[in-house]
């Protein structure tokens, strides 16, 4: 058994950490503590890629059984989209005894303060940064991530989002101090003089609801604003996605129950095949709190039913790239076909609809036409992709079987520009790996200007599919962008142009309709990828999410400031 630690020594260890990131989310610079690179693990008590991979495969046939109260049996079942199946088995919840002992340890949590919790919260992520090799395949394994993917969005990037989140929340919680002396004068008489105190108090139990495609990625950004703010969190992973967040779980009770705190502040809670049990927990009037990332009509459902608890969602949107001219045309190209391309296009970020005035554009290499446009796009995806070896590595494989019936019903929707291709995985024959599919639309004003419009391009199609749009101009382009976006919404947005007032214009519907944009991308930053400490991952504006990872917003309502006051 580990030697406990206190409060004092991880604030001691860690409150330099915590100084660089409130640096970093002042400044918006580029900092990271965690690694990108897989060699740079293997000393100082981290994992190396021969350890990590052995723990992953330790894990095979095991139960993980974290000591959490209430357990009343064991579910598994989880499949790789690789085609091997985990076995790993994980506490099934008794909610009636659960949440209870969840809320027992919520006092001294509390009375820890701030400083404390955040100190806490970094040594979590320290213990987890050091086994970010195990993290690797255990991300891979269940989202179908190629592994420097798994890597590296599972992994440093994950962590990344999971401090910058700690290091709002401390923000929040001490903007306003811990006590004050409040003197009013009163003329001739005695001053009223009071003394108060403010005390940061967390709402009560936070629900994660974990996703299939990124579990720590968008897992983590709650998980450690909650807790950070003095919240129990109940951790409800995606069924196909248990493995990663269980292991957090379990790293977060070892942590807390060393620190001298309740293990119980971290629970999980694995579910039964086609139990749906998140809608039950999510009703549950000990939920204060639910994180979400995923569906649109699950985040709607949330929204609406669960009244009693402080709802932040991610879900789905139509993410648009506007092509009006390049001075870089074989950059945009390049860009835009490693956007398409990463990781099936199962990113929430992945651009879908390309939008491409139909009597062409400029460029630095002469006027191209919207043909020439579509065909040099599609040549540049099947460049990239056209190695196996190479694809494998950037595509990883379909998440779940409704990806692949999607890319396959796609091929109706219209002429289509690139066609997918099945790529085999020597070293994993049951992984679903397909290339991206590139679908022509026509969007003239009549498909889309009205309320009765069924354009494929208006909906979002989640997967390696995306729409070549044929659009009348850069303006209808613009007003098709910002119907999109208002409508549907988006957690990118992507532009090219090399005009000042057509830049100017996109902005301008950015800002209106509140979208995260990025123009002329064409080196090694892409639309679909966003930097913590830095980049806001949506912003909550539009229909696409309603918060932002990660900004005051996401961590102030978490927890309340109680007052109170004694005459001195």
């Amino acid at each position: 058994m580990a030697a406990e630690v206190t409060a004092h020594d991880l604030i001691a260890k860690h409150r330099p950490t915590l100084d660089q990131a409130l640096e970093a989310i002042r400044t918006r610079a580029y900092w990271s503590p965690h690694p990108e690179h897989p060699k740079a693990y293997g000393e100082h008590g981290s994992l190396s890629m021969p350890e990590g991979k052995a723990a992953f495969d330790a894990l095979s046939g095991t139960r993980i059984d974290l000591g959490q109260p209430g357990t009343d049996d064991w579910v598994g079942g989880e499949i790789s989209p690789y085609g091997v199946e985990l076995g790993v088995t994980y506490p099934h919840p008794d909610l009636d005894v659960l949440l209870p002992a969840m809320r027992a340890g919520m006092r001294t949590w509390r009375e820890a303060g701030a400083e404390a919790r955040a100190a806490v919260c970094l040594e979590i992520l320290a213990r987890i940064s050091a086994r970010t090799h195990e993290f690797a395949h255990a991300v891979m394994h269940t989202s179908g991530q190629a592994f420097m993917m798994a890597f590296q969005a599972g992994g440093p990037h994950a962590q990344d989002r999971g401090l910058e989140a700690v290091a709002y929340a401390y923000v929040e919680q001490v903007r306003t101090p811990d006590a004050a002396e409040w003197t009013k004068p009163q003329g001739k008489r005695d001053p009223l003089v009071l003394g108060k105190q403010f005390t940061p108090v967390g709402r009560g139990i936070a629900l994660l609801i974990g996703c299939n495609t990124f579990p720590t990625w968008n897992g983590y950004p709650g998980l450690f604003a909650s807790l950070a703010t003095g919240n129990p969190v109940l951790v409800k992973p995606h069924p196909r996605a248990v493995l990663p967040l269980a292991l957090t779980v379990q790293v977060s009770r070892e942590v807390l129950a060393e620190a001298g705190f309740d293990p119980n502040l971290v629970a999980l809670a694995a579910e039964k095949p086609g139990e749906g049990i998140a809608k039950t927990i999510a009703l549950r009037p000990e939920i204060k709190i639910i994180d979400y990332t995923g569906s649109t009509a699950f985040g709607d459902w949330l929204e609406t039913h669960a009244r009693q608890a402080q709802v932040y969602t991610e879900k789905a949107g139509v993410n648009t790239v506007v092509i009006d001219s390049t001075d870089r045309y074989k950059g945009m190209l390049a860009n835009l076909a490693f956007s398409l391309s990463l990781y099936s296009g199962q990113m929430c970020t992945t651009p879908q609809n390309l939008l491409i005035p139909r009597d062409g554009i400029s460029t630095d290499e002469g006027p191209k036409t919207y043909d020439e446009v579509v065909t040099d796009i599609a040549a540049a995806v099947g460049g990239l992709l056209g190695d196996d070896a190479r694809a494998n590595a950037l595509l990883g494989a379909l998440v779940n079987p409704d990806v692949k019936s999607r890319l396959e019903a796609a091929s109706g929707l219209g002429e289509v520009a690139l066609a997918s291709r099945e790529i085999s995985n020597p070293e994993f024959p049951g992984a679903v790996v397909r290339t991206p599919m590139i679908v022509k639309q026509d969007g003239a004003r009549k498909f889309w200007d009205g309320a009765d419009s069924e354009s494929a391009y208006l909906s979002e199609c989640f997967g390696p599919v995306s729409f070549a749009v044929a659009v009348d101009s850069t303006t209808d382009a613009l007003d098709l962008l910002r119907r999109t976006v208002r409508d549907k919404g988006a957690m990118t947005v992507g532009a090219y142009t090399t005009s000042d007032e057509v830049a100017e214009a996109v902005e301008e519907v950015c800002l209106e309709e509140c979208a995260q944009l990025s123009i002329n991308l064409t080196g090694g930053v892409y639309v679909n990828q966003t930097a913590a400490f830095s980049d806001f991952h949506g912003s909550g504006g539009n229909p696409a999410a309603n918060a932002a990872l990660c900004d005051g917003a996401f961590v102030s309502n978490r927890f309340r400031v109680v007052e109170v006051r004694k005459e001195a």
